[in-house]
């Protein structure tokens, strides 16, 4: 009995122990429902945004104390799923986007073989490029192409540019090359909160050109909640739907440590964006993924790291939701 209560003690401090994502067991995948993976990937940002390869580092540290229960789902997510922590995608050519991708898409191409479902963290927001290349018309699927609930700043299908730095599946295209492939269908996804700053008047036409529905940071406000999740809940419905939130679509008083910050306009209440992330909510989510946090630019108590965090939780609890219903 004392031992047990000096483990539980122990449990609830996030430097002790083995740092793995939310204190899951760090196995293999097969029989587990949930996979959370770590895409330390870097390479698809260009130079000046690198670090973002030390994200499921610090997401490991802070999730050790992260919430255990969901109390709007009065859910206990860790024992109505199998949840394991799969580790880190190996890249022994890290410099070199182009092969990551691609070993992105082998690791995931074998968590869909077997009936998992992946939450991961990134990394810079090329990595659902490679991720999608596994998932969209797999096995969790049922053969169909993922339809996107994607929260950013940004649209990253940025087809004016045919490369970054190099990197021709970088952060800015996954949008555009996902859907040329035929693994995501723009016409029944969703890109919301975008706000960044543009070089061209015409830097949304190619989401619109590739029929995703698109709202603007400015038309959500103008809107509102209500009518925006309505429209969520009409396009998804029905479809196997994939999540991913860059961080950078919240306010930078919220998560100043991301790439590609965007002060000049307010983003996201963390709430206004748990709440969109809610109208999925009893849908088939085949995964998600939370992208381009960067540690070195957060603040010094890892808020940012923790927002990361429990936007994790809430897709590992939606998932988990369906799984034990």
């Amino acid at each position: 009995m004392a031992q047990e209560h000096d483990a539980s003690m122990m449990n609830n401090l996030y430097w002790w122990g083995i740092p793995t994502l939310f204190r899951c067991p760090n196995e293999a995948v097969d029989g587990a429902d949930i996979a959370l993976v770590g895409v330390p990937h870097s390479a698809g940002n260009g130079t000046t945004e690198r670090d973002q390869h030390l994200g499921p580092r610090a997401v490991r540290n802070v999730s050790s104390v992260q919430r255990r229960v969901h109390g709007g789902f009065q859910l206990d997510p860790w024992s109505a799923a199998k949840i394991v922590d799969a580790g880190d995608v190996p890249f022994p050519k890290a410099n070199d986007n182009e092969d990551c991708i691609e070993r992105i898409t082998a690791f995931y191409k074998d968590i869909d073989a077997k009936g998992v479902r992946p939450v991961s963290i990134g990394g810079d927001h090329s990595i659902t490029g490679g991720i999608v290349q596994a998932l969209g018309g797999g096995t969790i699927t049922g053969g169909e192409p993922v339809c996107f609930l994607h929260l950013d700043a940004h649209t990253d299908v940025f087809t004016k540019v045919d490369h970054f730095l190099g990197a021709k599946k970088s952060a800015a295209h996954w949008g555009a090359y996902l859907a040329d492939q035929g693994q995501v269908d723009p016409h029944h996804s969703m890109q919301i909160g975008l706000r960044g700053h543009p070089r061209t008047l015409d830097w949304l036409q190619p989401s619109y050109d590739y029929g995703y529905n698109v709202v603007t940071m400015a038309e959500y406000r103008k809107r509102g909640a209500a009518d925006v999740i309505q429209q969520i809940k009409t396009v998804l419905d029905g479809r196997p739907v994939y999540i991913t939130f860059d961080l950078d679509c919240l306010d930078p008083t919220i998560a100043p440590g991301v790439s590609n910050l965007e002060p000049g306009v307010c983003g996201f209440s963390i709430d206004e964006a748990v709440e969109l992330l809610h109208a999925v909510r009893g849908m088939n989510i085949v995964g998600g993924d939370v992208v381009c946090l960067m540690p070195t630019k957060d603040y010094p108590n890892q808020m940012t790291a923790m927002v990361a965090a429990a936007v994790m939780f809430e897709m590992v609890a939606m998932i988990a939701e369906n799984t034990s219903s």
